[in-house]
């Protein structure tokens, strides 16, 4: 038995520092800097439930996608059957009753406590594994988005100030410098005026079974849309709420991809719009993202949970935005009315119901968005 008196380690780390030992024990790779980096990563989160320390251990210690299966028995084993050090955990048993909650503030939020359904089994039938994406099938429309995009973005006042001629104030300091070239006599007095900036973008992809077939260009667009903006923040939505800017800032496109296809768990499941937008006003770091931004939700709209939770929530998310698009693949036609009575309720809420059958289609529109009314549908 370990003397623990003798361990300098705090009481508090010793479980999170014999973890990574364990693994080692059971074959697995890990090496002293990815130890350092998970209980980095616990300090960083200040965990409120173990199922946020599943998902550092995901993200630090790095089990290939085959071991995973391994990898949560192992965590399982060792954080719910008890906490030992390494070399006493043969002596524990796992206590099967105790099951993990996910907390609304991790990364990726399980969404909801009354499951539909549809969503139920897609939670069921879910495997923690990467997704591969296809390419991008508009490869000239993305570059050319890409280029026009800064440019088209709807803009508002920054708190800068810029030189202007014909500024609603005097630049004061700029002034008193051109005096100074003429012995401090005032010969012109310099104006200002504030400058303006790129609103924020927040896109929040859906991809349940029934955007499976535009999951894949979705993603590879919102990656060039980060890196073209200077403000983005992306999320995808199914079963699960799931943060993905992360991943999309990488530069080379494949491998953003494919980094955020392994952090998206809930590939073609059911859709449950009102919780992943409830989901994600009620974490206050997320609910920034929206305030003052073009919002941008790429899903056909076919809520199958209450549509009291989604009229709720987009009304909300409508006080906090510049503006919300929403683009359907259902929208490709010119006479396409909502039949859904939670798209047909929060209709008057959005600045538009758009097309979004192809990327083409999507980049067309919000390129035009620049030119559209400040703040189409904030006062429904």
């Amino acid at each position: 038995m370990t003397d623990r008196r003798a361990n300098p380690l705090p009481a508090a780390s010793r479980p999170f520092v014999a973890f990574p030992a364990l693994l080692r024990e059971h074959g697995f790779a890990v090496a002293p800097d990815q130890t350092l980096t998970f209980l980095e990563a616990i300090t960083v989160l200040g965990p409120r439930s173990l199922e946020q320390v599943r998902q550092a251990a995901w993200a630090t210690l790095a089990p290939q996608p085959h071991q995973r299966g391994t990898f949560d028995t192992l965590f399982d084993f060792h954080f719910l059957g008890g906490l030992a050090e390494p070399g006493e955990a043969d002596d524990w048993q796992p206590d099967e009753e105790l099951k993990v909650q996910e907390d609304e503030g991790s990364r990726e939020i399980l969404i909801g406590e009354s499951i539909n359904e549809t969503g139920q089994q897609a939670i069921e039938a879910e495997a923690l594994a990467i997704r591969a994406l296809r390419p991008p099938d508009a490869a000239d429309t993305l570059a050319r988005f890409a280029r026009d995009l800064p440019a088209a973005l709807p803009r508002r006042r920054g708190y800068r100030y810029r030189r202007a001629r014909r500024g609603a104030t005097i630049d004061l300091a700029r002034s008193l410098r051109a005096a100074i070239r003429t012995d401090g006599d005032v010969m012109a007095l310099s104006r200002r005026r504030r400058a303006s900036r790129p609103r924020p973008i927040l896109l929040m992809i859906d991809v349940s079974g029934s955007m499976k077939q535009r999951s894949d260009a979705n993603l590879a667009l919102a990656h060039v849309i980060v890196q073209s903006a200077p403000r983005v923040e992306v999320f995808t939505f199914g079963t699960r709420l799931t943060r993905v800017t992360r991943a999309l800032k990488l530069r080379n496109r494949e491998q953003a991809l494919a980094t955020a296809s392994g952090l998206v768990a809930d590939w073609d499941g059911g859709t449950r719009i009102g919780d992943a937008l409830a989901a994600f006003l009620a974490v206050p770091r997320f609910a920034g993202y929206a305030r003052g931004a073009v919002v941008a939700i790429l899903s056909d709209g076919l809520e199958r949970g209450d549509p009291a939770a989604m009229i709720g929530a987009v009304r909300r998310l409508a006080t906090r935005a510049f503006r919300i698009d929403w683009f359907s693949p259902l929208a490709a036609d010119p006479d396409y009315q909502p039949q859904t009575e939670a798209l047909a309720a929060i209709r008057p809420m959005l600045g538009s119901l758009a097309n979004g059958n192809s990327t083409a289609a999507i980049c067309r529109h919000l390129l035009a968005l620049g030119q559209g009314p400040a703040r189409p549908g904030r006062a429904a």
